[in-house]
């Protein structure tokens, strides 16, 4: 009996960690360049359930596998290209096509698929945050207005045509060794510069997050949570009626 406690348990942590996930995934859902995650949980342990006789247990029937209880796998990041929105905005970059921006947040080197960039106080390219953009050769990008164009190869140039920055665009040889940090970028080592990619100016790149599909995914989650936590309810209140009888006997 005690067993099911350990199923019902680890079903409403995982279903716990999957509604984060989801959640996490609406709440960027209007975040320039976000990549959507998907949790997965794997069975921590199965064993063979067999049929057997009352009397006679010599030639028991293989019903199936069961597992004791589930655990988390891991978190697959949606690399996936989002749409791309013309918004007019003079320092609004997208990438199309495999690659990441570069920028310096705090001492760190990290990647992002955001482009929506801005002038800092002293003028240089950076995020909302306050990171700044890197080029190709990892030094940040002083611009100084905004009075700018750009080409698809991610050339920045004066309104007269004169080349005065360059943004670095780069990859890895596979996105699904990358880790998100805290704030939302991508880490990992083997970043090189390419030139594959095309870069869009005046346009940023949406989130990769299908609504309708986290939605269905959230309801899911919560009729698994409150049927595992009402199931758990009902084996404490049958285990507390046994402990009774039997401290009665």
């Amino acid at each position: 009996m005690f067993k099911g406690f350990y199923n019902l348990t680890s079903a409403m942590l995982s279903q716990g960690k999957r509604l984060d996930v989801i959640s996490n995934n609406m709440a960027n859902v209007a975040t320039s360049g976000y990549k959507a995650d998907t949790y997965t949980d794997t069975t921590f342990r199965e064993y063979v359930v067999s049929r057997v006789g009352n009397k006679d247990k010599s030639d028991p029937a293989e019903i199936g596998p069961a597992s004791y209880i589930l655990a988390p796998s891991r978190l697959y990041t949606d690399y996936t290209q989002g749409s791309l929105e013309e918004t007019g905005m003079p320092l609004d970059f997208a990438l199309q096509g495999d690659g990441f921006f570069a920028v310096h947040s705090g001492d760190e080197t990290v990647y992002t698929r955001a482009g929506n960039f801005a002038l800092d106080e002293e003028g240089y390219l950076c995020l909302s945050d306050g990171s700044r953009v890197l080029d190709p050769n990892g030094e940040e990008i002083l611009l100084g207005t905004d009075k700018i164009k750009g080409d698809a190869s991610g050339g920045i140039y004066t309104e007269e045509g004169l080349l005065v920055a360059q943004l670095g665009v780069f990859s890895f040889e596979d996105n699904a060794e990358l880790q998100r940090n805290p704030q939302g970028y991508f880490t990992g080592d083997g970043a090189e510069a390419t030139v594959g990619t095309s870069v869009l100016w005046k346009t940023q790149e949406r989130a990769n997050v299908d609504l309708i599909q986290q939605m269905t995914g959230m309801m899911t989650a919560q009729r698994a949570f409150q049927s595992a936590a009402e199931v758990s309810r009902m084996y404490d209140q049958l285990m507390t009626k046994a402990a009774t009888n039997l401290g009665n006997v």
